[in-house]
């Protein structure tokens, strides 16, 4: 039976909304480049996830780092931060008296996009939460680092079942090990992988005629 470290990661929800050959570049091929805006990102959530900067103030306690688990999504990760307040819906936290109602923020280098590829991530973040503490939030958070702006996200039926259909999508994809082809659009010139990946090349690219040649080269001979 399958554990934790054999499901995909959840960060990876947010590569394959955005482009599924990306992803897979990524996640099944190990590919990276890092441009300006990833490795500024990367320095943002290496403080994000220090797991030593837990902090209570009130009624709220600040977790950074949290590792969450969704089997039924069959994705793994780790929280940037997890806000937890004081309800009494909320659910008992070890160490801590009363009981305390999650909320999941996400951090973002960027600012918001038309797309809803943050807030899938954030989403499969709260399914994990809730299936782990056995209880229901109703929304989670973004944070864009370039606006300063937090994006209260409300968890919807259809924003559940779409994360759900993309999760399993993605987990289809992994086990096949197939890398989609290329769809070069106006999105490839903000993607890290854009040298890597080629999308201009590719769409160029015939493949009919590239065979027609080497089959007349071939019958020349």
């Amino acid at each position: 039976m399958a554990g934790a470290d054999d499901f995909l990661d959840i960060s990876g929800l947010q590569h394959f909304c955005f482009c599924r050959r990306q992803w897979a570049l990524i996640h099944l091929e190990q590919q990276w480049a890092d441009n300006l805006r990833t490795a500024e990102g990367e320095l943002e959530h290496k403080r994000c996830h220090d797991d030593t900067l837990t902090e209570k103030r009130g009624g709220l306690l600040t977790v950074r780092g949290m590792r969450v688990v969704s089997s039924r999504l069959r994705l793994s990760g780790i929280c940037d931060v997890v806000e937890f307040r004081t309800d009494p819906e909320g659910v008992p936290l070890q160490g801590r008296e009363g009981t305390w109602l999650p909320m999941p923020v996400e951090y973002k280098h960027g600012h918001e996009k038309e797309s809803d590829a943050d807030r899938l991530q954030l989403c499969a973040q709260v399914m994990a939460l809730e299936e782990m503490l056995v209880c229901e939030i109703k929304m989670g958070a973004l944070f864009y680092v370039e606006t300063h702006r937090r994006e209260i996200v409300p968890l919807t039926p259809e924003l559940r079942a779409e994360t759900q259909r993309m999760a399993a999508e993605m987990n289809q994809y992994f086990a096949r090990g197939h890398t989609p082809k290329v769809k070069p659009g106006k999105h490839c010139s903000a993607c890290s992988l854009k040298e890597l990946c080629l999308p201009v090349l590719c769409r160029r690219a015939d493949p009919m005629a590239y065979l027609r040649a080497h089959i007349e080269e071939e019958a020349e001979l």
